[in-house]
């Protein structure tokens, strides 16, 4: 039978494509999980002798101009649930436990955002799961009771994976000391930023633990970058995404320069709704970088200044007006006990001015990188696959401000009642 294109129930799949997924011994080693052909040496004339479905849904492929090396009695079983998995785009996201987005504001974080009590996060498994899983959605989570110790950091670290190293250490001290080397040393306000913008790959999630803080001030700062990314008028989102600016720490016997777009975008197009509830498709928002006090000069010489940079510098006034308005800043006074992770691609942190001849503000950080902290959350998700709730981010929740929690819910059950009463 010629089938070019392969019939399963009334979807039609292309044949390289069900050869590339493969996943019998002689395709996939059974120890290592790793392929044993490449993908390009499928032939482009290659078609489906025959297609089989079982009882169960799965289906047996038996191949004309198999990969070469492959005998004729060679046969790709695929399981019912890989057709379940690519037939869109959600179910394909759904299956990799990729969780969307939830872009917030000032309002909207302060009835959201959750804590986690520090035994749970280190003993229970479900706990944990939820945690990570909120933290992928909102980009921000606080952890209570975290032990007064200076390892403590790494103990809430090590329950994701690998910590990930810099030329700040292992783990690094922020408070304020003399002639400080980086901003975030000092007592003075901290405006908001990502941390090591000035790398190739900076890292993903940071820890800070409050060990001190009994001086006046120092409240932290945080705002979501991805909702100022979302809600930008086309012009603004192009040049961002675009255009390069440059950023440096040179200093200390280092030196880090790297150019990069305010707007990473990948090649995926994604429906955003602006203000005006209008909606529309442009470039998915991968990573953001926005760090003013580590931004270096333009990297625009002469000739090119007279056409790109005037609109570069006013897509950056746009983006600065959007991320610093008081709206989008949420302001939390950290406790001796708390850590806070955040997604240093995508949340901006600083600090107000703190006077330390009053007191002191000693915070304990460190970062691991986001493929670790998405590995983790996939392994969690996998091992407790039937009891992952994809629809309900707010299970096994607790409150940062149970309060304004409390009434914005009943608002929402207010209005789900009567939209379902002009329904009927």
């Amino acid at each position: 039978m010629n089938l070019f294109y392969v019939k399963v129930g009334q979807k039609s799949w292309h044949p390289a494509f069900l050869r590339d997924a493969c996943t019998c011994p002689l395709c996939v080693d059974p120890s290592s999980k790793q392929k044993n052909f490449q993908t390009t040496d499928i032939p482009k004339e290659i078609e489906a002798k025959s297609v089989k479905e079982k009882s169960n849904g799965d289906v047996t492929i038996t191949w004309t101009k198999d990969v070469p090396g492959f005998k004729s009695s060679h046969v790709t079983t695929i399981p019912a649930t890989f057709f379940a998995t690519y037939n869109s785009r959600a179910s394909l996201e759904k299956a990799r436990y990729l969780s969307p987005a939830f872009t917030w504001t000032k309002q909207k974080i302060t009835e959201r955002l959750q804590f986690i009590d520090f035994h749970e996060y280190m003993h229970d498994e479900a706990r944990l799961r939820h945690a990570l899983r909120f933290l992928t959605a909102f980009g921000i989570l606080l952890v209570r009771g975290v032990p007064d110790n200076e390892n403590a950091v790494e103990d809430l670290t090590s329950r994701i994976g690998t910590l990930r190293d810099t030329f700040y250490g292992r783990t690094w001290d922020v408070k304020s000391i003399p002639d400080a080397k980086n901003v975030a040393y000092t007592q003075q306000h901290l405006g908001l930023h990502m941390d090591l913008l000035y790398m190739q790959n900076p890292p993903g999630l940071q820890f800070l633990h409050c060990l001190k803080n009994t001086a006046p001030g120092g409240n932290s700062l945080f705002s979501d970058a991805l909702s100022a990314a979302h809600s930008l008028p086309d012009p603004i989102f192009e040049t961002l995404s675009s255009q390069n600016i440059a950023f440096e720490y040179r200093n200390d016997g280092q030196h880090y320069y790297l150019e990069r777009p305010v707007l990473e975008v990948g090649n995926r197009q994604q429906r955003t709704v602006d203000f005006y509830r209008t909606k529309y498709y442009r470039p998915e928002v991968l990573n953001i970088n926005w760090s003013p006090p580590f931004q270096a000069t333009l990297p625009f010489p002469t000739k090119i200044q007279g056409h790109p940079l005037p609109n570069v510098l006013r897509a950056l006034r746009h983006f600065a007006k959007k991320v610093q308005h008081p709206a989008a800043i949420y302001e939390y006074r950290l406790n001796e006990g708390e850590c806070i992770i955040f997604n240093n691609r995508r949340i901006l942190h600083g600090r107000t001015a703190f006077d330390a001849t009053q007191g002191e503000r000693w915070l304990k950080g460190a970062y691991v990188d986001n493929d670790v902290f998405q590995s983790r959350h996939r392994v969690l998700c996998e091992q407790a696959e039937n009891e992952v709730d994809f629809d309900n981010i707010d299970s096994y929740t607790y409150h940062v401000h149970p309060e304004e929690a409390r009434m914005a819910q009943e608002k929402q059950q207010a209005y789900t009642l009567k939209m379902e009463e002009s329904d009927d």
